[in-house]
């Protein structure tokens, strides 16, 4: 007797694949992974709807399928956790999920969702190593709306951390926005430089990092992708001869 769902799974390669990542929150933590996260907590972190006793269910869902696995942290505390080859090969397969909802989706995108503390952790995840600063320098970032509240970025040693507290270190440059136009820019509907000469950023501090600040984020991923097709949406349509 066929047994119909199991046969199908071995027919349809799609359905082998969404037994991998067909759930809401697997996708988004392999993206933490293909992004560098790599400890338990910082991934969590990424995903503050998250809770952990769901994130430790996908780890190892993720691991039974071959496309994880846990290394021993270098601290000697607790795991890490890596993509496999077959992991790390699902990344374009998740960029193209992204690119498809710009495309279709794009009247439902609204960076103005975002929480102040999840989007400074995705800014400090997305820094150019190759463009930050040799000595250690440390922004402030102000969010004025929708909640007042203070985050400090530290640039030191090719990466970046934050501090929801004040870390003592002279402030280079402090930054004043709304978390939604933060988060504009770091989605890519809006640009860093156009913000600013519009006042919906404030930037003040040394003339060097000032004029460097923008330079030293990749921002999101599909950023590049957002603002093609906010343009192509701006574009007047040609009329029909």
């Amino acid at each position: 007797m066929m047994s119909g769902v199991d046969d199908f799974a071995a027919f349809c390669p799609l359905t082998l694949t969404t037994d991998v990542v067909g759930d809401r929150w697997t996708p988004l933590i392999l993206r933490e992974m293909v992004l560098g996260n790599t400890r338990f907590n910082d991934i969590a972190r990424a995903l503050p709807g998250l809770s952990r006793s769901v994130l430790t269910q996908r780890l190892k869902h993720l691991e039974r399928k071959g496309v994880a696995e846990t290394w021993p942290s270098p601290s000697g505390r607790g795991n890490t956790y890596h993509l496999t080859p077959a992991g790390k090969d699902l990344e374009p397969i998740l960029y193209t999920m992204g690119q498809w909802s710009i495309r279709w989706m794009y009247d439902h995108l609204d960076p103005g969702e975002v929480d102040a503390e999840s989007l400074m952790w995705w800014m400090h995840r997305r820094v150019d190593p190759a463009a930050l600063p040799t000595e250690r320098v440390t922004v402030q970032f102000d969010h004025t709306a929708p909640r007042r509240c203070s985050y400090w970025m530290v640039f030191e040693r090719a990466a970046a951390s934050v501090c929801m507290a004040d870390p003592g270190f002279p402030v280079g440059a402090i930054v004043t926005t709304s978390t939604d136009q933060l988060g504009r820019v770091f989605s890519g509907f809006d640009t860093w430089r156009s913000a600013v000469r519009a006042g919906r950023i404030e930037v003040s501090g040394r003339r060097e990092v000032v004029s460097g600040l923008p330079n030293w984020f990749q921002w999101s991923p599909w950023s590049t992708d957002v603002r093609d097709h906010a343009a192509a949406v701006r574009a007047p349509s040609r009329p029909s001869s």
